[in-house]
């Protein structure tokens, strides 16, 4: 199962921003990774099929109309990149959107995938704003430890093989035992020079 995670940044007029993400601890660092313990957090996601590179457009298009307000509380989340322009006379609750995104593996194919927008900390199940495409479902995201191995450079299906392989034998190495599939995340946005992003592999382990 594989799951890819979007971290985003904000630029604005030149200005980097960081923005929310899911808390965790760090709770061990070693050598080539460093193993975090996330607290629970909520997602609004998607499946969809295609590519290892077109599963991202194709959810990002789908998402990015519900947190923009297609909902059923007409609720505005700021994106972060790309920017996207919000109405200043309509109504609704402005929400700040946190990173990741996060895709995994679907259960409709091999093919396909789920992309997750993980939403502000402030919201719950209950508060969320209720989307109107029946393709996206909320959900909350229990408590879980990760072993994560960092790296720059570009997306490509390669290069994230090559660096999975890296960290399932540096848990092997370190008898850590896994018990999760890999997942990749992303920090920074498609604009992003290749040089200056951060993109991290992850692993449920048990702890």
């Amino acid at each position: 199962m594989l799951r890819i995670v979007f971290i985003i940044f904000l630029t604005l007029k030149g200005v980097l921003m960081a923005i929310e993400e899911p808390k965790y601890t760090l709770m061990e660092k070693y050598e080539a990774f460093e193993i975090r313990k996330y607290s629970p957090y909520l997602v609004a996601q998607t499946e969809v099929s295609g590519t290892f590179d077109e599963r991202g457009g194709k959810a990002f298009r789908i998402l990015i109309k519900y947190i923009s307000g297609e909902n059923q509380q007409q609720s505005n989340i700021k994106m972060t990149v790309p920017v996207i322009q919000e109405s200043s006379d309509e109504e609704g609750q402005k929400i700040s959107m946190t990173a990741p995104v996060i895709q995994e593996k679907g259960k409709e194919d091999s093919n396909s995938a789920i992309i997750s927008f993980v939403m502000p900390e402030s919201f719950t199940l209950d508060t969320l704003p209720s989307p109107l495409d029946n393709r996206i479902t909320l959900r909350e995201i229990p408590v879980k430890t990760v072993a994560v191995l960092q790296y720059s450079g570009g997306w490509s299906e390669e290069r994230y093989k090559e660096h999975e392989a890296i960290l399932i034998k540096a848990l092997q190495n370190a008898n850590i035992k896994i018990i999760g599939e890999p997942s990749f995340a992303r920090y920074n946005s498609p604009f992003a020079l290749w040089f200056m992003r951060r993109n991290e592999i992850m692993i449920e382990v048990q702890r």
